[in-house]
């Protein structure tokens, strides 16, 4: 196998929007906190986090794997080739389409654009890579964002099931900061400094680093709500009386 082998990607993907539907339903099984059964309001959110820190413990382990396997990927952004990675792509693709059709068919589109923005990012450039086979370590690199994830995703879900211990929320409010440098600010930083430095600007190189750089500011602008929110509250304006299902973080 090797770059190209679209109608099995596509094969791929579909089996991985399958996956991410009956891990919901597995979802829907599980007990949920009182917090989250006496507010209506909470019970998408809860689903729709579990299925996403799902995806961030399979993904941001395997992209980890991909690259700890195959260092010498690091030297070939543009053209290095693994079938771990191609597997990666094609499945962290079935989980953003599965979300986008989660959000849309339960009505959450005015209140989730962000992560319809996002999740058209990731599929539009994730199906360019597969079509193409370049580019894909950038992808493995990218995705090492879900590592960052899923101390971002167990926030927010501390958060909404309001749980009684706040020495939890406190430890990893801070291993929380420490990953979203480590694996989402660094990773995005370097592939921003590459792609600006050594990618042609036409064609596919176009396209993916304009993906970057709406990225970047996504990244950012998300990262200075989080600092205001956990670090530094008294800087929130117009946050008297909000809850957790006001709150709007990108977590894929």
């Amino acid at each position: 196998m090797g770059p190209g082998w679209r109608a099995p990607s596509a094969a791929l993907v579909a089996g991985s929007v399958a996956i991410f539907a009956g891990l919901r339903r597995v979802a829907l099984a599980l007990p949920r906190p009182a917090a989250v059964r006496s507010r209506p309001g909470r019970a998408w959110r809860w689903l729709n986090l579990l299925v996403s820190f799902a995806h961030s413990v399979l993904a941001g382990l395997w992209a980890l794997f991909s690259l700890w396997h195959a260092p010498e990927l690091l030297s070939n952004i543009q053209d290095g080739y693994s079938v771990s990675g191609h597997l990666l792509v094609c499945f962290s693709s079935g989980y953003f389409i599965h979300d986008t059709l989660d959000i849309i068919f339960n009505h959450q589109s005015r209140s989730s654009w962000e992560y319809l923005v996002h999740h058209a990012m990731a599929i539009s450039a994730f199906v360019s890579l597969i079509i193409t086979g370049r580019f894909l370590v950038a992808a493995v690199l990218l995705l090492l964002v879900e590592v960052s994830n899923i101390f971002l995703t167990i926030r927010m879900l501390l958060k909404m099931s309001n749980v009684p211990s706040p020495v939890l929320y406190e430890a990893n409010k801070y291993v929380n900061l420490v990953m979203y440098f480590a694996f989402r600010l660094a990773p995005q930083a370097y592939l921003t400094w590459y792609f600006l430095r050594y990618v042609e600007v036409q064609g596919q190189g176009a396209f993916l680093t304009a993906n970057l750089l709406l990225l970047d500011a996504m990244i950012l602008m998300y990262f200075s709500r989080l600092l205001r929110s956990d670090f530094f509250p008294s800087l929130q304006k117009g946050s008297a009386g909000r809850d957790v299902d006001g709150e709007k973080f990108l977590i894929d």
